[in-house]
């Protein structure tokens, strides 16, 4: 399998475990060694299918409105650990391709390999949600159909975007591409940049 192959099956056997329990207090268990890239991608989307269903919950308008700050505030936390998964998996493959000279009239994406990964799990959980729903039982026929009109449209956008992550990976694999990195300045969970915290920090 290639690149995109094996990160669809991870992200897809994710999935699955997940709705076992279909609890978003269930915890991971990661069936990879700590040190592979499966390893990186299973937690990855882990986090993602755990969130999908936070905002799921949050949504619901009769939620007491305690308990949707609680939940605002670890979907907060979520999306720093799904950033923080994004740079490791972009550290992965910047390890991996260290000794690739990038040729001189090498191009630069405006997506790092990582950032197109993140797409690619979101999109695995649209086709499990949007497939439930195309097959529903209680659903009406309309609705059936119009959800397998959708779901066809994301499968197209599956190999779409697998094929462009894999041109990527090959592109800087062979000095095609330049493989550069920016670190995520998230302000908002950062009490030295979101003003709102910093001045709670000074008033105390």
């Amino acid at each position: 399998m290639n690149f995109t192959e094996t990160a669809w099956m991870v992200f897809n056997q994710s999935i699955d475990a997940y709705h076992i329990n279909d609890n978003v207090e269930t915890q991971v268990k990661n069936p990879y060694p700590s040190d592979s890239l499966e390893h990186l991608l299973y937690a990855k989307n882990w986090i993602d299918t755990v969130q999908w269903h936070l905002e799921d919950i949050i949504r619901d308008e009769n939620i007491d409105p305690i308990e949707a700050l609680r939940l605002k505030r670890t979907i907060d936390a979520s999306n720093q650990k799904r950033t923080d998964l994004v740079e490791f998996i972009d550290s992965w493959f910047l390890q991996k391709y260290k000794d690739v000279s990038p040729n001189k009239d090498a191009k630069i994406n405006s997506e790092t390999p990582a950032w197109a990964v993140d797409r690619l799990s979101i999109l695995a959980l649209k086709v499990y949600h949007m497939t439930l729903e195309a097959h529903r039982e209680s659903a009406s026929d309309e609705h059936r159909k119009n959800c397998s009109a959708k779901l066809d449209t994301l499968l197209e956008q599956q190999k779409d975007l697998s094929e462009a992550i894999d041109q990527l990976l090959f592109g800087i694999e062979n000095g095609e591409i330049k493989m550069k990195v920016y670190k995520q300045m998230k302000m908002y969970n950062d009490e030295s940049l979101n003003p709102i915290l910093y001045q709670n920090v000074k008033n105390a």
